[in-house]
């Protein structure tokens, strides 16, 4: 098992993570909705991926509902010192599984409460508004329910905060507000259109974790990422989360999985160094 897990990202006042996390997503049943198909699988590849040393658990109470927060206290509570949970609220989800946007300040603030029950924690590390903008041109203001998180900040419930699915306007905006530690948005070897936002996080020292770093629900399907997993003995995803790595200094990743043995998988990437020739073999798919 790799020791490094990518080394490590210190965003500009915000905690140490592991470049290479862990994300919950997956560990609810389908659709992210109800409880696990295998509730002691789910356990054990929670407290697998921690004695890894993985170091940054992202996940959100509108997964399952609750179910993936209320997985992770059981496997890790009480939590070790260095490990560092990361959240995000501004949705819910409705009786039949939908994503509800919910992006009142009242509501995102009782979010927060839900993510600190369910945690079992008194204070959460990093919460990320997710606004779930996919474009440049998503501009939606912003302000009223940042600054409805910078409050809880201030009074101590939240150290750090940061953003999901956002533009460049929008960050601008919320760190008129507050310090932005994390931008959590969509950006693969093939979906780049988020690139401007990474470079301003490159910048600025704010950690860049890309969301759907496989693809999401639609994988990656390229000829050039067969033919290079083929000859480095890897697989896909694996040379796609190296690529990722080999990207930028600024991003961390927290690919999903509901499997130890593909949970080990993820984190052998740490060790998969992709020759420069290579790599601008996987640029082209973007391109």
């Amino acid at each position: 098992m790799p020791a490094n897990l990518g080394g490590t990202i210190t965003p500009v006042e915000g905690p140490t993570l592991t470049r290479i996390g862990y994300g919950a997503m997956q560990l609810a049943g389908p659709h992210v909705f109800g409880p696990p198909k295998d509730h002691d699988a789910a356990v054990a590849v929670l407290q697998a991926a921690v004695a890894a040393g993985v170091t940054h658990i992202d996940t959100a109470d509108f997964y399952g509902p609750a179910v993936t927060n209320e997985l992770i206290r059981e496997a890790l509570h009480p939590y070790p010192e260095k490990l560092h949970i990361v959240t995000k609220v501004g949705a819910r989800r409705s009786a039949d599984g939908a994503w509800v946007p919910s992006l009142h300040p009242a509501d995102v603030k009782a979010q927060v409460y839900d993510n600190l029950r369910n945690l079992g924690l008194d204070v959460l590390d990093v919460v990320n508004l997710r606004v779930a903008g996919h474009d440049e041109s998503d501009d939606e203001p912003l302000s009223d329910q940042f600054a409805a998180l910078a409050e809880l900040r201030d009074q101590g419930l939240i150290r750090h905060l940061g953003l999901s699915g956002v533009s460049l306007k929008q960050l601008a905006e919320a760190q008129s507000i507050a310090p932005v530690v994390t931008v959590q948005n969509l950006y693969n070897i093939a979906d780049r259109r988020h690139e401007a936002v990474l470079a301003q996080c490159e910048r600025e020292n704010i950690a860049f974790v890309p969301f759907f770093p496989l693809g999401g629900f639609s994988p990656i399907q390229s000829d050039a990422l067969t033919a290079v997993a083929t000859r480095a003995g890897a697989s896909r995803q694996q040379v796609a989360l190296a690529w990722l790595l080999q990207r930028s200094p600024s991003i961390a990743l927290i690919p999903g999985t509901s499997s130890v043995a593909h949970l080990n998988e993820n984190l052998a990437v740490a060790e998969l160094s992709l020759p420069a020739e290579v790599v601008a073999e996987l640029d082209a798919i973007g391109g």
